[in-house]
């Protein structure tokens, strides 16, 4: 959150201009198999793909960048470090229900970081892709 003055902790100056969210990119091993696991598993639409490097899918306005290897978004950084799945960011996605979104996803063989967890804001759990990218699914308190 922007408090209003002037400075931050990088230094100063005006933001630079950010024209809205795109997505969020996800590195995957396979990108046929992650884009048969977002459409088939979570109902996500499949929006572009470039085999064997490259997918896109779209739920609502959110935009997921699957990067495979040998994709622009995949390459090695300068000082030698590999962009690999996994890791603890992640995409939340809202549901309704959530204990019984749980089970369907049991039942599909779905793999499960976590039990439930229930906070004042509401319930979440996370799952993985066949990658071991973090899904949060989350269902708001009060609904």
């Amino acid at each position: 959150m922007h408090n209003g003055s002037s400075t931050d902790a990088s230094g100063g100056g005006t933001p630079i201009r950010i024209d809205g969210v795109w997505g969020v990119r996800y590195q995957v091993r396979d990108v046929r198999r992650a884009i048969e696991f977002y459409t088939n598993t979570l109902g996500f639409t499949l929006d572009h793909q470039a085999l064997p490097a490259f997918g896109q899918v779209s739920i609502g306005e959110l935009k997921l960048v699957l990067s495979g290897p040998g994709a622009s978004g995949s390459r090695v950084m300068p000082d030698g470090r590999e962009q690999e799945p996994g890791g603890w960011n992640r995409i939340i996605l809202r549901v309704s229900d959530l204990p019984a979104r749980i089970g369907e996803l049991r039942h599909r063989g779905v793999r499960f970081r976590n039990a439930m967890e229930v906070g004042p804001g509401g319930s979440q759990i996370q799952v993985e892709d066949p990658d071991g990218n973090a899904i949060e699914l989350f269902e708001p308190a009060g609904r």
